[in-house]
């Protein structure tokens, strides 16, 4: 009948009035946990920041930032939210609002001040881990130290190697600071490109780095200090050319009557 209005709606057609209904904001899932109460503990909160390796996703509980992961290598939000929970055994919701100090953490690469829980880890991965976090930034250690920090050094390689590629906390625990022995980048947990990125934010210096590994140098000491450092150490950096002293070894530095940086710490003889 001309004019009449059909007696159903066909499938997948809307009404025109609903076509522009936005969608529901970011953190709507998580306003309707809180308004039906869910306590807080049952699951962690999500954000996605900028950051100097891109995209950076960050879940956090009340007390502590729970994990974190680099939106590269085609990471959803979806496909975190699915590798938290089954890290974790708790769901990570979207919201809007960021970890208290966690913005300027991850701008500064200083984040030995945020609460961490790297969740279910063992003794030797979290100390590990925590080795790595006191690395400075803008600085490397190599993998024996990481292992001496933590006094693992009877640990092999590869199981160190092992425990970074493992980081759970990507960024706020600096893995991209830590070096093989010949001073070439060790990133285990992420993309090298990732690891450049955010190692250029700090102003390290890898041109550099590798031309002091090319030429034997693993430590460099100030003929006016008498004292050796890592060369990216902040120390290290402030001695001008004339008085800079390459080693080998600790024990060459020994010899030569130099000690080690009480900043740095390098390898002891």
């Amino acid at each position: 009948m001309s004019g009449a209005e059909p007696a159903g709606r066909p499938a997948g057609t809307e009404p025109a009035g609903l076509l522009g209904t936005p969608p529901p904001p970011e953190d709507f899932a998580l306003r309707v946990l809180r308004r039906v109460g869910v306590p807080p503990d049952r699951f962690d909160t999500y954000v996605r920041l900028d950051s100097p390796a891109g995209d950076l996703f960050v879940a956090f509980s009340p007390e502590y930032v729970t994990g974190a992961a680099p939106a590269s290598a085609g990471l959803t939000a979806e496909r975190f939210e699915e590798l938290h929970r089954a890290r974790t055994g708790r769901s990570a919701i979207r919201g809007r609002r960021p970890f208290p100090g966690l913005l300027t953490a991850v701008r500064t690469g200083r984040a030995r001040g945020l609460p961490l829980d790297y969740g279910p880890v063992d003794d030797v991965e979290s100390r590990v881990l925590q080795a790595v976090r006191s690395i400075p930034p803008g600085q490397l250690r190599p993998l024996s130290w990481v292992s001496r920090e933590a006094t693992l050094e009877e640990l092999p390689s590869g199981a160190l190697v092992g425990a970074l590629a493992r980081n759970p906390l990507v960024v706020l625990v600096p893995c991209h600071r830590v070096t093989y022995e010949d001073g070439a980048p060790c990133d285990a947990a992420y993309l090298p490109e990732t690891g450049d990125r955010l190692r250029a934010a700090e102003g390290v210096d890898m041109d550099e780095v590798r031309r002091w590994s090319r030429s034997g140098a693993v430590f460099l000491g100030s003929d006016t200090t008498r004292i050796y450092c890592h060369p990216t150490c902040a120390h290290a950096r402030r001695i001008t050319p004339p008085h800079r002293v390459p080693f080998g070894t600790a024990r060459e530095a020994r010899q030569a009557g130099y000690r080690a940086c009480k900043s740095c710490r390098p390898q002891p003889v």
